[in-house]
């Protein structure tokens, strides 16, 4: 049961932005910037991958399931190299530059201190550029703060994987400005929420 009365039918962040559209627009506009606009060498799907992989440290149901949909839209249907990257990154068929990106992230998530020369520079050798860094370390930081946002007013967070995947594609091409379809939630799914 969320900690405040927020729409009960639309899940995780959407309820959160439709109860204040006052702050969902920048944030709304953050997360368009950072994982659906064009980007100079990373991909939607990588960024997306960057985004689930924290989701997923800061075990944030929601925003894991949703984002991990999403990038699995923008990467084609591939949604098992979702799993392999969440799974391990070291030993997920992705490029070293996004292994050695994702290690920036996940130091990111434990804290910003916990990146180090030594990262930096495994990224770079790998071929990041300093936008990717920057932006791998804003996406990483930004989504500690979208997990803690839907996490500490305990958000509905469903478990439908069917409802993520259609959330997900819809998110993958319409990006973060549209508005989100209404779930039609049942009664003992508003109980047991």
């Amino acid at each position: 049961m969320p900690h405040i009365n927020l729409p009960s039918e639309f899940p995780g962040i959407r309820s959160l932005f439709m109860y204040r559209p006052e702050t969902a627009a920048p944030l709304n506009h953050l997360v368009q910037t950072l994982l659906h606009d064009p980007h100079p060498t990373l991909s939607a799907g990588e960024r997306e991958l960057i985004a689930t992989y924290v989701s997923r440290l800061n075990t944030c149901k929601y925003c894991s399931n949703i984002h991990g949909a999403i990038a699995k839209h923008q990467l084609g249907g591939d949604g098992e190299l979702v799993e392999l990257v969440l799974a391990d990154p070291d030993t997920a068929p992705i490029s070293t530059q996004l292994k050695a990106l994702l290690k920036i992230a996940a130091k990111v998530q434990a804290g910003g201190k916990q990146v180090n020369a030594d990262d930096i520079a495994a990224a770079r050798e790998a071929g990041a550029t300093d936008v990717e860094l920057h932006d791998t370390v804003l996406i990483a930081a930004a989504f500690c703060m979208y997990n803690r946002y839907v996490d500490g007013l305990a958000t509905w967070q469903p478990d439908d994987a069917e409802l993520y995947d259609k959330m997900g594609k819809q998110r993958a091409s319409e990006g973060y400005m549209t508005a989100p379809f209404k779930v039609n939630r049942t009664e003992q799914q508003l109980q047991n929420s």
